[in-house]
């Protein structure tokens, strides 16, 4: 990626240097455009992520999980922390992920001379045995060619920049952060300084000299003595690069696109939650789907649907512990649930996600307001999970046959859906408008009774078959006769609305309609010509009916879904065209957030698993067919 020497996108304003007290609100200060959504790096430890911006500045992170506070939030607002790594002066950046790899690389040139911050986060299974395993962000910056002047400037904003804190040189370490209980190092090969909460340093460097730059949360260790050298950071980097290229040769996958397939796997892998295998759907919070509208969500959760179809991608590339962790996390999911059944959304330890708060401190991004974090949606009942669940299982047990424990949890499971399978819900979208009969819901609930039938068939185990068959026979009819929208032929949103949905291109996906089928054919054709331009496809159109104001941009996994259910229907060479064009609204490091804006830019959280997911699905579906 080449960017201008000031480091914004040309379609953003000057950032607007800006001194803020505590008691400043967000409307009585300038409005700072952030660095656009898209110019962006991650890094993970497989706990939370970072992301880096192509100027070399960590502008959002939470620790030490993904649902911490954040401790860097400047993507959200300019006083809630940043970490930033660059020279004084240089005219392009490229930025890149070295081979395999989650390692990402931020490359400065200028007449002066180039110069390269290595960005990466230690995972914890990454290294030896009794080795501390705290979140660890390295940064190694090096001089490849003539000189550089090199500024390092750290202020963390604990809890969302709300806590006060203080940084205090500590003799031949770094500096360390303190805001009551929460604690954070900055250790460093050049002397640092601490100065108004931040800390600072200026490096002269010339080709082949390197300052290293360790950041972790929790305190000093015993061991944490002496400046960190050079040696260090590169041999952190070398065990992690070396881990990302051995997870990424577990992959069986050899078809087209094989490097973007990869990829979108490494990005959903940076989004699983090691210790419990859970899967988040997004890294961030409140990145908003409209620029300066209301539909900012906290995406930094677990949500069923969004990790089975995750478990199922990463499954469908060979790599099955993930789908063993992921399993054994909604077994005790299932064997927890109450009255209300499954919840949608979860947090990665297998909680309630936390209530939304509104964070009126926080600017926003761009100032699109409100900053929230938690989630309602955990408050809502969306039947299709159980069809996306019951799908993953299923396809889980072709690979390995599933515990008689699973089963009884998924008998258990069932029960419940038996007996509310045609109410009313939330749907896939998590509409906030007035419940109804989704069709794509209850196609899912055809989903989970039909593949629960077939692995009781399969497998031989015990069922309550005959209640499961006309659980599912019921859900078929009424997709049939309430999805059908007279005026098309084709399907719609439910019986209480002819609105299309883009929903609706999963379902020969799932196998619940023929891709040839003529009802599906008529919603194939109403979709391309009411929701999709060109390769760019709109959930459905946003007139108020799912609860919220404004409008939002074109959403990325179902851009890939047209291409899927287009490669399904044998129209083969148009779903290359859809799916190579798609591809190209990725950021220069192949990561997608949500959505993609009218205007070509990414909106919504990032990266976002569901888009990436839909990408995998794709290719390996598409490759199948192009044969």
């Amino acid at each position: 990626m080449q960017t201008p020497r000031d480091g914004r996108p040309d379609h953003q304003d000057d950032r607007t240097a800006t001194s803020r007290s505590r008691d400043d609100s967000p409307d009585d200060r300038p409005l700072e455009r952030p660095c656009a959504i898209e110019h962006h790096g991650v890094v993970g430890d497989l706990r939370t992520i970072m992301l880096v911006t192509h100027d070399g500045e960590v502008d959002f992170a939470c620790a030490p999980d993904f649902d911490s506070p954040a401790v860097f939030g400047r993507l959200l607002d300019s006083g809630a922390g940043s970490f930033s790594v660059r020279p004084t002066d240089w005219d392009t950046t490229h930025q890149y992920y070295l081979p395999s790899s989650a390692v990402l690389a931020t490359r400065f040139s200028s007449a002066r001379g180039t110069l390269e911050v290595l960005d990466g986060m230690v995972p914890a299974e990454a290294l030896p045995e009794g080795v501390d395993r705290r979140p660890l962000l390295v940064r190694l910056v090096r001089v490849l060619d003539g000189e550089q002047d090199v500024v390092v400037d750290c202020r963390p904003g604990f809890d969302w920049g709300r806590a006060e804190h203080e940084a205090e040189v500590v003799d031949g370490v770094g500096v360390r952060f303190t805001a009551g209980e929460d604690r954070l190092v900055l250790r460093s090969s050049a002397p640092l300084s601490a100065d108004g909460g931040s800390a600072r340093a200026h490096v002269h460097l010339r080709r082949g000299e390197e300052l290293a730059l360790l950041l972790h949360w929790g305190d000093m260790a015993a061991g944490e003595v002496g400046e960190v050298g050079a040696q260090e950071a590169q041999h952190l980097l070398d065990a992690t690069h070396a881990y990302w290229r051995a997870w990424v040769r577990r992959s069986t996958y050899t078809g087209r696109w094989r490097e973007t397939v990869h990829r979108s796997a490494i990005t959903l892998k940076l989004l699983t939650y090691s210790p419990t295998g859970a899967v988040v759907a997004a890294g961030t919070t409140s990145l908003p789907e409209q620029l300066g509208g209301e539909r900012n969500w906290d995406y930094r959760y677990a949500w069923l649907r969004d990790a089975a179809f995750t478990t199922f991608a990463l499954m469908t590339l060979g790599f099955t512990e993930e789908t063993d962790a992921f399993l054994a996390w909604l077994e005790q999911r299932m064997a927890a649930a109450g009255d209300d059944g499954l919840l949608p959304v979860y947090t990665v330890r297998g909680d309630r996600p936390p209530e939304e708060e509104v964070l009126d401190h926080l600017a926003g991004y761009a100032g699109s307001r409100p900053v929230r974090t938690g989630n309602a949606a955990s408050q809502q009942r969306q039947l299709d999970s159980y069809g996306e669940v019951l799908d993953s299982i299923y396809l889980y047990n072709k690979v390995r046959p599933i515990s008689w424990d699973i089963w009884q949890e998924v008998v258990g499971t069932l029960d419940w859906l038996a007996d509310h399978a045609d109410q009313p819900d939330a749907g896939l979208w998590e509409s906030r408008g007035e419940l109804r009969r989704n069709t794509y819901s209850q196609a899912m609930v055809w989903v989970a009774f039909e593949r629960a039938l077939r692995l009781a068939r399969q497998r031989g185990l015990p069922a309550p078959r005959e209640r499961w068959e006309a659980c599912a026979d019921a859900a078929y009819r009424r997709v049939q006769e309430e999805g059908l929208d007279p005026r098309t032929g084709g399907y719609r949103v439910s019986a209480q609305s002819d609105q299309l949905d883009a929903s609706l291109l999963m379902l020969p996906l799932v196998k619940f309609a023929g891709p040839t089928d003529p009802r599906f054919a008529a919603t194939l054709e109403a979709l391309e010509r009411e929701l999709v331009v060109d390769c760019l496809v709109r959930r459905y159109p946003t007139d108020g009916a799912d609860g919220l104001d404004g409008s939002e941009g074109f959403f990325v996994a179902c851009s890939f879904w047209y291409a899927e259910a287009l490669s399904s229907a044998g129209r083969t060479d148009e779903a290359e065209d859809v799916f190579e064009k798609a591809l190209r609204f990725s950021n220069h490091l192949g990561l997608f957030a949500e959505e993609v804006s009218a205007t070509g830019h990414q909106t919504g959280n990032f990266p976002q698993a569901l888009s990436h997911l839909a990408l995998i699905s794709a290719a390996v579906h598409l490759d199948r067919a192009l044969g």
